[in-house]
């Protein structure tokens, strides 16, 4: 027991040494420590006053920065400040010295306003003086002499409105007769005939210039046997290696050229030998006529014709209008008006037969006497054909008044075929002519300064002068001249008066 006793005691000795033991150990780390925290926080105070000085240091020469940037800044704007200034002074010297021109040019509008209203009030009194004079040398009071005016230009319009009353009415029936139209022009583009353009002479080419003396012959006997015997005159000294053969009609002329043609082939020219080829070369020609005038018959397909229309249908082959082949022509009739015929429901061959007709008079002008019409009407007359046949064909010129429905399909057939571009040719004289005569009728007006006739005599311009003609005379200039041209001329169509005055036209249609 008292080994226990004795062992717990020494284990309590022990446990207290021990606990005494780190009693001091504990004792001295705490003091340690405290000395390592004083340590550090005396250092931490150190470095804690250094880092405060260098911020001081760095906000003192952050703050010197700014100071200098904000002086420059604000020597800037003080700069920018004076130039604007400156500105603003030189923009109020030129607004004063504005002001100044603006007062006197009001001064100056002001002086010419005072002398403009007393030359007004000077010029109305010598108006006065000169209308009591104009009154006293005339005998018409002023308002008579108003009255005389208006009269006439009162008569002037009525006459011009009654010629635009005409013309609505014409348009309104040309409008009425837009089926009539339609069909013209569906009759046109199914129609595409070619024509040969023959002249009033012929030329024939020579192999060389010796044989002009061979077809002159001894003293002329050669070149007097062919002219006598074709009735062509024979031009030979005029072209190199070429005679020409002049004759206005054309049978004649081909019969000539066939026959010197063979004279050249052949290499006897004698006036034995002339007239062998002479009768060759007719009955050929004849032979050539007669088949033109069938082939032309059937193209037409309209009935079987009488023989002599079968002979001069193909001499219309050699006959020629306005540089028109007449018989193309003739074929050319023929279609048109039989398609328009067909479209308006009447007799198509009747139509037809009249359009083959209508100019086979002239194969004949130069051997009976009258118009080309009235030989054809003769003609259709004596073989038999229609009544209504040969009226279409008396009429298509208006030497009669027509009253059928064919005749006045052959009238517009006629027309169109002849009217249409490149069919015809028109002399350059007479061209040249009717221009002149545009300008001048128009030069005759007093104010006129120049005339232009353009687009081939279908518009007159006309510039006048601006202080002598206003814009209302320029109106009734533009229908004085468009009633000179309309009483003066003849012309296609319409012709357009432009009266052009200080960059202003005036128009009228005529």
């Amino acid at each position: 027991m008292e080994i226990v006793i004795g062992i717990i005691i020494g284990a309590a000795a022990g446990v207290l040494v021990t606990a005494a033991a780190g009693y001091r150990w504990l004792q001295s780390r705490l003091s340690s420590h405290a000395s390592e925290q004083a340590e550090l926080l005396e250092a931490a105070r150190a470095e804690g006053e250094t880092i405060r000085r260098e911020a001081q240091v760095a906000a003192r020469e952050e703050s010197v920065k700014l100071r200098a940037e904000l002086d420059e800044e604000l020597v800037e704007k003080r700069r920018e400040a004076a130039e604007i200034e400156a500105r603003s002074e030189a923009t109020q010297r030129e607004l004063r010295s504005r002001q100044g021109e603006v007062e006197r040019r009001e001064q100056s509008l002001a002086d010419r306003e005072a002398n403009t209203a007393a030359a007004l009030v000077a010029a109305e009194d010598a108006q006065k003086e000169q209308l009591e004079q104009l009154e006293q040398l005339s005998g018409m009071t002023t308002q008579e002499a108003k009255d005389q005016l208006l009269t006439q230009t009162e008569e002037l319009a009525r006459r011009d409105a009654a010629k635009m009353v005409r013309q609505v009415e014409e348009e309104a029936q040309a409008e009425a007769r837009a089926r009539a139209r339609d069909i013209v022009g569906d009759a046109l583009q199914r129609v595409a005939a070619s024509h040969a353009s023959e002249m009033t002479v012929s030329v024939v080419e020579l192999p060389s210039d010796d044989l002009k003396g061979r077809i002159i012959g001894r003293e002329g006997r050669n070149i007097r046997a062919l002219e006598s015997l074709t009735g062509v005159e024979f031009i030979v000294d005029d072209t190199p290696q070429a005679v020409v053969l002049s004759a206005f009609d054309g049978v004649r002329r081909e019969i000539a050229k066939v026959t010197l043609t063979k004279l050249i082939d052949d290499g006897r020219i004698h006036p034995s030998r002339i007239e062998e080829m002479y009768y060759q070369s007719k009955a050929e020609i004849e032979d050539i006529i007669l088949k033109a005038g069938e082939q032309a018959v059937f193209e037409a397909n309209c009935g079987k014709f009488h023989e002599e229309f079968v002979k001069l249908l193909g001499r219309l082959n050699y006959r020629t209008s306005y540089g028109q082949n007449v018989l193309k022509h003739t074929l050319e009739v023929v279609h048109l008006a039989g398609l328009m015929a067909a479209e308006l429901g009447i007799s198509v061959k009747a139509a037809k037969r009249a359009a083959v007709l209508h100019d086979v008079g002239k194969a004949l002008t130069h051997e009976v006497e009258g118009s080309h019409a009235s030989i054809s009407a003769e003609l259709a007359r004596k073989h038999g054909e229609s009544e209504t046949v040969v009226h279409a064909v008396e009429a298509h010129h208006y030497e009669v008044e027509p009253r059928t429905a064919e005749a006045s399909l052959l009238i517009a057939a006629d027309a169109i075929s002849a009217s249409r571009p490149g069919a015809r040719g028109e002399s350059l004289e007479k061209y040249i002519e009717r221009l002149e005569n545009l300008e001048r009728i128009a030069a005759e007006k007093e104010g006129v300064e120049r005339v232009y006739a353009i687009q081939a005599g279908r518009e007159v311009r006309v510039i006048v002068t601006p202080e002598k003609i206003d814009d209302d005379e320029a109106v009734l200039l533009s229908r004085e001249i468009a009633r000179s041209i309309e009483d003066q001329l003849e012309y296609p169509g319409q012709i357009k008066v432009t009266v052009i005055r200080e960059s202003r036209a005036v128009e009228v249609a005529k």
